[in-house]
């Protein structure tokens, strides 16, 4: 009997044994869910990283396999990694196409008429990607996996910060890719065990105060500076300055030097010349060059007295890798902490805690020696004063370079009083992808404020010189005196060879009327209506506006406009009524119908344009609808004009609480979808 209980005790337990594992999940799927588990925690450690950068067109094929190299050196560190390219080239996005949806290219940044992006709007872009850490560097600067495990470690910190590391120059780079963007190669295909390898074949150069430079930062809850971006051309060797002495200034984050602690080498070639600098081949290379780096030189003068002279690089704390471990480095004091990944450094308000040790490994003193050679590097050194603003581009060299097939201009005259009004206008016609435009600027100070805008702008030396700030609005004397350089220019460009709409920039675009003006053919003159009077001609004395209106380069309208011309010079009034007077006649006495003249000798006919899609400011009270835009597309307005309203300032107000108004006037920037 004892055996036999025993026997069934065994049974029962087997039984018993068996019933529970049946009701326990299978043993593959508990492995599987904890593997997920295990990898789920490992990619919360990692960090989420985006690269930005501004390539050149891959147009050459050195340029195009550099910067293929870099970018594909990028997205092998890690698979957390996303690369955005500030462009707007064709070339651009067919590079990006191969990678999908890992490399994007953002064309929704300001850039100047030749194409070079703006700094600023590249940064502002920059934070409405929603990454841990955001990158900036040179299209075609080659990362290793140093630089990945430096931000992992960066990441762990426990304060906002900025990393700054120069990048090395090299040569001649022997070395690429495989096809999986994992594993370097010579040039005889061998594998490359160690990146060492590749360090010490090369002839290094670093210099931190001049060379090209990397930044990165974290997506933290504080800002990298406290003051306003100037609107610096990107590629001028400026703009990062300025942003690592407003971070080191401002004190929000802890702003350090990592060029010791990764691997990141730029190519010097001398005889390839940068893309920024050829930009614009129509004219001679030195002229446009000169013309964007004069710009910039010019606004490096402007805010470098302000803010320049806060810090220099000797404040900045440097990142080493001494023994394997990560050691911040205080060259000031030759003081340096050597913190591991298991515990993240405590940081003071942009700086390292006073808890540090003084130490004397021999490493990381004998890794203090380069540092300090170029810790002392002041930014105002980079800073030249310049000499006075010349005027690189005239009308004749800029016409080539801006007019479309159809050798078509869009003119628009400005002075420094309407810069705000002129950027609005021409944001808009940025965002219409309408790029043949040019200002032609009445004073030295929107000349200046237009280069550094990065617009096609020349000085008009024939314009008179003491124009108002404030008191230049209709009937005044300042107000006859601009409008008559108007006409005057149009018909400088006309003899030229170019067509030219001439819009004032307090005209609002909605969408490109040039198809619809181009469509009324030769000897005839499409211009916009001043009657407000819903019925009636449109064509009634006086009621021609001379701030709207399309004039081709044909015999008949060049001889008409050389008489409207003559006729507002011999005039005290402004240029409006000569144009009435010359082409339709005085009292109207060219009049044909309710809507077009002709006037006799030159046999030009003008044609009033239907104000349901050419509006000015007093029609049908479009203006004081409490939804202006929607209701001009409705009516299918092509532009509107603000008009009818007296005084600058009130003009700006009206036009900015519509809606109707594409520039940000405290950041310089236009109004972008992403904003």
């Amino acid at each position: 009997m004892r055996l036999w209980s025993i026997w069934l005790s065994g049974f029962a337990l087997i039984c018993l044994s068996f019933y529970s594992t049946q009701r326990l999940p299978p043993l593959i799927d508990q492995i599987t869910k904890q593997t997920q588990t295990q990898k789920a925690v490992r990619d919360l450690g990692n960090p989420r990283i985006t690269i930005f950068s501004a390539p050149f067109p891959f147009t050459g094929s050195e340029v195009a396999d550099r910067q293929s190299l870099a970018v594909r050196s990028w997205l092998g560190l890690s698979p957390q990694v996303q690369v955005v390219l500030f462009s707007k080239h064709p070339s651009v996005f067919s590079f990006a196409e191969a990678f999908g949806s890992l490399v994007s290219v953002e064309p929704d940044i300001d850039f100047t008429f030749l194409g070079t992006p703006f700094f600023h709007s590249m940064m502002a872009r920059s934070y409405s990607f929603k990454s841990d850490i955001s990158v900036l560097v040179h299209p075609e600067a080659v990362l290793f996996p140093d630089f990945l495990s430096t931000l992992n470690y960066a990441h762990e910190l426990d304060h906002d910060w900025l990393l700054v590391a120069s990048l090395r120059n090299v040569c001649h780079f022997p070395f690429h890719l495989d096809e999986d963007g994992k594993h370097w190669r010579r040039e005889d295909g061998k594998l490359i065990r160690s990146r060492k390898e590749i360090i010490h074949s090369q002839r290094l150069e670093q210099n931190l105060c001049d060379g090209k430079k990397l930044l990165a930062w974290n997506n933290g809850d504080l800002p990298l500076h406290s003051v306003v971006l100037p609107p610096f051309l990107y590629g001028r060797g400026v703009h990062d300055n300025w942003i690592i002495n407003e971070a080191l200034s401002s004190a929000f984050r802890f702003v350090f030097d990592a060029s010791f602690a990764i691997s990141s080498f730029h190519l010097n070639d001398e005889e390839h010349k940068s893309y920024w600098d050829l930009r614009g081949s129509n004219d001679s290379t030195s002229e446009n060059r000169s013309w964007e780096y004069d710009g910039n030189s010019i606004l490096g003068m402007e805010y470098g007295s302000l803010f320049y002279k806060k810090s220099n690089y000797s404040d900045l704390v440097k990142l080493l890798k001494c023994d394997g471990q990560y050691t911040f480095v205080d060259t000031t004091e030759s003081v340096f902490h050597p913190l591991g990944y298991d515990t993240a450094p405590s940081l003071g308000k942009g700086r390292i805690l006073r808890s540090w040790r003084k130490s004397k490994r021999s490493a990381c003193l004998d890794a203090l020696k380069p540092v300090n050679r170029i810790s002392d590097c002041s930014l105002m050194d980079r800073i030249k004063p310049s000499e006075s603003l010349e005027f690189q581009f005239s009308l004749e060299s800029l016409l080539p370079l801006i007019a479309d097939k159809n050798k078509t201009i869009v003119l628009a005259v400005a002075g420094y009083s309407y810069k705000d009004m002129l950027m609005s206008w021409v944001c808009r016609l940025r965002r219409l992808k309408i790029t043949n435009f040019i200002v032609s600027t009445l004073d030295d100070e929107i000349y200046k404020f237009s280069i550094l805008q990065g617009l096609p702008a020349f000085r008009d030396v024939l314009a008179p010189s003491d124009i108002s700030f404030n008191e230049c609005h209709f009937g005044t004397k300042c107000f006859q005196r601009v409008t008559k350089v108007k006409s005057r220019m149009v018909l400088k460009i006309l003899k030229l060879g170019y067509n030219v709409l001439l819009s004032d920039v307090d005209v609002y675009w909605f969408k490109n009327p040039l198809p619809s003006l181009s469509s009324f053919g030769p000897a005839v003159l499409p211009a916009q209506s001043d009657e407000y009077n819903e019925t009636g001609p449109i064509n009634i004395p006086r009621r021609l506006n001379s701030g709207f209106y399309f004039a081709r380069s044909d015999g008949q309208t060049i001889a008409a406009m050389e008489k409207v011309v003559k006729h507002a010079a011999n005039s005290g009034l402004s240029e409006q009524p000569s144009f009435y007077d010359t082409l339709c006649g005085e009292n109207g006495s060219n009049r044909v119908g309710d809507n077009r003249c002709v006037e006799p000798e030159t046999n030009l006919t003008v044609h009033f344009l239907d104000r349901n899609h050419f509006p000015n400011g007093a029609y049908q009270g479009l203006w004081q609808r409490k939804k202006v835009r929607s209701a001009c597309k409705k009516k299918g307005c092509f532009v509107i004009h603000n008009n009818w309203i007296s005084g600058r300032q009130k003009k700006l107000e009206r036009q900015v609480s519509s809606g109707l108004w594409e520039y940000e006037m405290s950041t310089r920037m236009c109004i972008q979808s992403w904003r």
